[in-house]
């Protein structure tokens, strides 16, 4: 699988863009400067909603430009950027185009998953790290979707060398896009082990992209395991795996700086306009400066999970306060207050723990 080639799906996806990503020559992401991809993710960002990133070309200008690098530790063939500057690219290409985050936060997560285990983060990441092949992540069975059913959604079984995988991964981002899928299923001791399985592998089902109130570009499709054969099994860290981690709080940083820009733009003509618009901005600056000592510092799950129920709720009233400075022209599909009104409301259902999504529904409910 992981052979250190161009895969032909990479080659397909990045066929026809300019600055096609094979072996290129990396840089980390501090060293380019951010404005020149920020600059490409936005111009593709219109294509990007449509078609995905793989295929409009954001993917391969992440890796050109060294932002895919920038993920992977040093030993693994990346860069290794300190962790307040990847939440803050995050923050940025969210700002810019947020499906093409939506993307990244899952290669990136898939990655942090590999990377846990220097045996196998030597032999896999390189490839991902110079752009020639493509991951997702696939494990909200295992945190937080269908938590309520009897039985795992997805069951890993021994078979000889390697193990036997059934069931479902309810929510796969590029699913139909990637080279492979690195996912969590539960044993029948009740330990979870982590695969890396090819999107080619006998026996996987890729449903079609599902159409989403927003970010239907993302690729995001169910997928299901019918007696798939995965030889690549990751052991999980000992706290599991993680959800409503910093990543997608930068993503709603970035989204609430999106809608912050269409206000402040309102603002130009309508004076009356502007305290809105500075007390919003002074409340995302605040929101930020906690990401970033939460990534410099660390922190607790408990304030991880109180700076994301405080970044969904600051994502969803800028969106509104955008819509509503835009008045009847936002409501119109394809304004950009439109726009970031939907893609607002996914951060509600997006990677939410309880702890997150119990918090969001007491500030809706005007409830302490």
């Amino acid at each position: 699988m992981w052979d250190g080639q161009p895969s032909d799906r990479t080659q397909s996806i990045t066929s026809g863009h300019e600055g096609v990503v094979g072996r290129t020559s990396m840089h980390s992401c501090e060293a380019t400067p951010a404005g020149a991809v920020l600059a490409e993710i936005a111009a593709m960002a219109p294509r990007t909603a449509v078609e995905g990133p793989w295929r409009s070309g954001a993917c391969a200008a992440l890796a050109r430009h060294g932002v895919l690098a920038g993920f992977v530790p040093v030993a693994a063939g990346g860069t290794g950027a300190p962790e307040p500057r990847l939440v803050a690219i995050l923050a940025d290409i969210a700002e810019r185009c947020l499906t093409t985050a939506l993307a990244l936060s899952q290669w990136a997560a898939a990655v942090r998953i590999i990377a846990g285990h220097p045996e196998h983060a030597s032999r896999l990441l390189p490839a991902l790290a110079r752009g020639e092949r493509f991951t997702t992540v696939g494990i909200s069975q295992l945190t937080t979707s269908r938590q309520h059913a009897a039985a795992p959604a997805l069951v890993a079984e021994p078979d000889g060398h390697a193990w036997r995988l059934d069931g479902v991964c309810p929510w796969v981002t590029g699913a139909d896009s990637v080279d492979a899928i690195v996912t969590g299923a539960a044993t029948a001791t009740g330990d979870r082990i982590f695969f890396v399985v090819p999107t080619d592998s006998a026996g996987l089902e890729i449903g079609p992209p599902l159409d989403m109130l927003a970010l239907t570009g993302s690729r995001t499709a169910e997928v299901r395991f019918r007696g798939v054969r995965a030889a690549e099994a990751v052991p999980a860290a000992p706290d599991g795996p993680r959800t409503g981690g910093l990543a997608t709080t930068a993503l709603a940083v970035g989204a609430t700086r999106a809608a912050l820009a269409l206000v402040r733009a309102e603002s130009a003509a309508r004076p009356g306009l502007e305290p809105v618009a500075v007390g919003l901005g002074g409340e995302v600056d605040e929101l930020a400066s906690r990401l970033t000592a939460a990534a410099t510092l660390g922190t607790t799950p408990a304030d991880r999970d109180r700076l994301r129920a405080d970044a969904n709720g600051l994502v969803v009233r800028a969106s509104q306060a955008a819509l509503t400075a835009a008045k009847g022209a936002g409501f119109v599909r394809g304004h950009p207050a439109e726009r970031v009104a939907r893609e607002s409301l996914f951060f509600l259902v997006w990677s939410c723990p309880q702890s997150v999504s119990g918090a969001v529904l007491c500030e809706l409910a005007g409830l302490a």
